[in-house]
């Protein structure tokens, strides 16, 4: 029986995808392998957002040269955002790759699969995932793909296209499909969820979707992510403090902390605007945890702006910062318009500065939930303890002896740290 590994970085639509690819692979007649050593199929679902993301992207396709010397018959397929339109270029510089298709676009990959005997009725178009068993309680659904915003340092509108939402009913029928497999999460995903709807009939949203979502027995709880700080309309925040099954935690990317900065990023808010959007937030749903993006070392960032991120995250007291040095992408508006001018030792500072900034603030957070009792839905286990997620996302560790995949636990919490907490069983 031939196996198949597929290898995944970057955002959870990629994660998304990989797993309809696991599901069709399943239904295929292969089966799923430990490593790459033992595949005779290999799919690669890569990121390019940053630099290092990149950089591991070609690293690995270099590990499978040598491995595909060593066994010709291995397979290797090639998809998300490092697949660009210049696919004949791609093949030029890595001709041990078999195919390349890009990230969502599964035409290629029937193609190929044809020609190899593989068959395909039972993929894409977002299936019902037939072939596909959860091993996890949580599951990513995509409910848009691609992006119209072009934010002036993201290559993702250049790789995945523009816009275009699933049907309501499409994505209903595939969560219920799940949930009578196991599934006791959805996250739905997106480059911006908030968009969602605007390319179909009737105009549903993204509040629309969830208010349906929530009526579906034996489903949990439900997530969102990414959203878009211009984008987020008042009746989703006021669906968030109405839905039951809807989380208390929300992805709000701010970027930077300085108006000039955000404008030649072009996210179309000021820090004022995102300000105003939190504190409505907050007041409706005061239990809601926050987590956010930000860039440093964005070309031509003063040390004066720079100080207006610190602050802004001193202000906001986010629960969890996602900082990343800024990374020039070929192709982009910044790439075009901007010279990369800040050192990469200046950029290293000030990404040291927000981490340690972040650190002591999640740690105050974090720490405010000692001896409570929380609930937790457990995905799985790591280093002989179990491991799941608070409705407002936060990490929690504890040992016991009984079987909780995919169910939900009180935990009363005995210790905290800025990343994770652990704790002892209360339910049994």
């Amino acid at each position: 029986m031939p196996r198949y590994f597929i290898w995944t970085i970057g955002c959870q639509m990629n994660k998304a995808e990989s797993r309809q690819i696991a599901g069709y692979l399943d239904s295929a007649g292969y089966r799923a392998a430990a490593s790459f050593s033992n595949a005779d199929l290999v799919v690669l679902n890569t990121c390019v957002v940053r630099q290092n993301a990149e950089d591991k992207v070609l690293g690995t396709l270099s590990l499978l040269k040598g491995l595909k010397n060593e066994h010709p018959n291995l397979r290797i397929l090639v998809t998300g955002c490092f697949v660009n339109s210049h696919t004949q270029e791609l093949q030029r510089r890595f001709p041990h790759v078999d195919l390349l298709f890009k990230p969502g676009d599964y035409s290629d990959l029937i193609a190929w699969g044809q020609k190899q005997g593989i068959p395909i009725e039972r993929l894409l178009r977002y299936s019902r995932n037939e072939g596909w068993r959860a091993s996890s309680p949580c599951a990513p659904i995509p409910i848009i793909r691609g992006c119209d915003n072009f934010c002036s340092y993201c290559i993702v509108p250049y790789r995945r296209g523009r816009e275009v939402s699933r049907l309501l009913e499409e994505i209903i029928c595939e969560v219920e499909e799940l949930v009578r497999r196991g599934i006791k999460e959805v996250t739905l995903v997106g480059q911006n969820v908030d968009s969602y709807g605007h390319d179909l009939p009737g105009h549903p949203d993204l509040a629309d979707l969830l208010t349906e979502l929530n009526s579906l027995d034996d489903l949990a709880r439900i997530r969102f992510l990414t959203n878009h700080p211009k984008d987020i309309s008042l009746k989703l925040v006021d669906g968030m403090a109405s839905l039951s099954k809807v989380c208390e935690h929300l992805e709000l990317p701010v970027q930077s902390g300085d108006n000039d900065i955000l404008k030649s990023m072009k996210r179309e808010y000021t820090v004022g605007r995102y300000r105003e959007l939190v504190q409505i937030i907050r007041h409706k749903i005061p239990q809601m945890s926050l987590s956010t993006d930000i860039i440093v070392g964005f070309p031509g960032e003063t040390e004066e702006q720079f100080e207006h991120s610190l602050s802004l995250v001193q202000e906001m007291r986010f629960d969890v910062v996602h900082v990343a040095a800024y990374s020039s992408r070929p192709g982009t508006i910044a790439w075009r318009e901007y010279q990369d001018n800040i050192p990469a030792a200046v950029k290293k500072e000030r990404l040291n500065k927000i981490e340690e900034l972040q650190t002591a603030i999640a740690g105050e957070i974090n720490s405010q939930l000692q001896g409570q009792e929380v609930e937790v839905l457990i995905e799985g286990m790591k280093g002989g303890k179990w491991f799941g997620r608070t409705r407002s996302n936060k990490l929690i560790f504890f040992e016991d002896a009984g079987d909780w995949l995919g169910r939900l636990a009180k935990i009363q919490i005995e210790k905290t740290s800025p990343w994770s907490l652990r704790g002892q069983v209360k339910n049994n």
